[in-house]
């Protein structure tokens, strides 16, 4: 399932989006609809909503009942700012139809509606759709407009050539047929999600349970969700994905390999077995320091009394351990859940000690991020000095920021052997092309 973004500006073809929007649910899509004022004259927002099963916005100061969430996902935590929280969860903004005056206020950097400031903050590919009278289309304003927006890596889809809404007239203008609209925004996915393909990426997820007698364990509050997050963002870019999930109970992301561990000695030892075949690492379980030396075989008794001290001893460091054999090749990315002031700084200890080539930080003082929470603030630390701050963000734009950095790091490394060189479609770069 991917996340669409519909805009739809005003003219008689706004029906049209109508048939797209049904097209694209029925693919399994999940879609969202953004529709200007004019538009509402000719469809309205009651249409758009019992095809999605989500509310249509049309102005930056409309609450959104579903807080920037797409259908069929849990709802954030809390309220986002709408026109940055749609557009920023999309896969693929597609605006169609996109009115003449609408095309200008995109090549001007215009932001004076939903539609527009959506698609200024867009950090996905961006698809626009011309439907217009043909002396408008093919006015040197109209066209130059189309260039300048396609210079910036904006996909133009054309329109078609027949029977126009004056009466009487033909010619080009008309709104591609919804069928044309899919097939280029799946398209646009199709290669998102190739931009990883025949890379073998290893995910680990979740928190490890250390045994201290049949029934009761030591553990940490790690949900797994971070990890699902990567995974599943991996899995979209087209790798080959491989889930080590400790005690999640999460669904597992489609197209991925799970292999369900429970204590830090068991996922070390699946880390061992599917590390020199995996390309990236990313190593988000939350992994036990310190386990009981001697755990009981049967259930401690209440009656018994106070059990003598439970004696600890260390378990193995996962990461360092992968981290001193890594292949130049690899890509490492570590978790670091620090509390309070002086997190980014024992990261960067952390980066170099453990032989990382990115560290992702977060510090769990903060309320309503890290564990138990579907949104995270990070900060991101690489190997060659670089570091950006993200800020408070659901975990699937978290997942999505750090495997940039990682794309990022592969191809200044000359790594990406996938057989795309300097032109590869990375999702990074295929995002940043697409602004308006």
């Amino acid at each position: 399932m991917a996340r669409l973004l519909l805009g739809v500006s005003g003219g008689i073809a706004a029906y049209k989006a109508l048939e797209t929007t049904r097209l694209a649910v029925r693919h399994g899509h999940a879609v969202r609809v953004i529709q200007t004022e004019a538009s509402i004259r000719f469809v309205g927002t009651a249409s758009f909503e019992a095809i999605t099963g989500a509310q249509v916005l049309t102005s930056e100061f409309e609450p959104d009942p579903l807080r920037g969430s797409y259908p069929g996902e849990p709802l954030p935590e809390r309220s986002p700012i709408s026109h940055l929280a749609l557009v920023e969860r999309a896969d693929v903004y597609l605006i169609a139809p996109a009115s003449a005056n609408t095309i200008a206020k995109l090549t001007g950097g215009h932001a004076d509606n939903l539609l527009t400031a959506a698609a200024l903050a867009a950090p996905c590919p961006v698809a626009v759709a011309p439907a217009m009278n043909e002396r408008m289309y093919v006015h040197p304003a109209t066209q130059a407009n189309l260039e300048a927006l396609k210079a910036r890596g904006v996909t133009i889809v054309p329109p078609g050539e027949g029977e126009l809404a004056s009466h009487g007239e033909h010619g080009v203008g008309r709104l591609p047929d919804p069928a044309e609209l899919l097939a280029v925004t799946e398209a646009l996915l199709a290669a998102r999600r190739g931009s990883w393909a025949g890379l073998r990426v290893l995910v680990t997820a979740g928190g490890t349970r250390e045994p201290i007698d049949s029934v009761r364990y030591m553990g940490n509050r790690s949900s797994g969700r971070m990890g699902f997050a990567l995974a599943s963002e991996a899995a979209m870019r087209g790798a080959a994905v491989t889930l080590v999930a400790a005690n999640t109970g999460l669904a597992p992301p489609p197209g991925t390999r799970v292999i369900e561990v429970g204590t830090a000695a068991e996922l070390a030892q699946a880390c061992d077995e599917e590390f020199d075949v995996c390309d990236v690492l990313l190593m988000a379980a939350a992994v036990a320091d310190f386990r009981p030396a001697s755990p009981a075989h049967d259930k401690l008794k209440k009656e018994a009394g106070v059990p003598a001290p439970i004696e600890l001893e260390p378990t193995e460091d996962v990461l360092s351990g992968l981290g001193a054999r890594k292949r130049s090749d690899q890509i490492l990315v570590g978790f670091a859940a620090e509390h309070g002031e002086g997190a980014v700084s024992y990261g960067l200890e952390k980066l170099e000690r453990k032989h990382l080539d990115v560290l992702v930080v977060n510090d769990i003082s903060k309320p309503g991020v890290g564990f138990d929470s579907d949104e995270n603030e990070v900060t991101i630390v690489s190997a060659d000095g670089t570091q950006r701050s993200v800020p408070r963000a659901g975990k699937d734009l978290i997942a999505r920021a750090v495997l940039d950095d990682v794309e990022r790091l592969r191809a200044e490394r000359g790594t990406d052997d996938r057989g795309e060189g300097s032109d590869g479609a990375s999702g990074a770069g295929t995002r940043s092309a697409a602004r308006v």
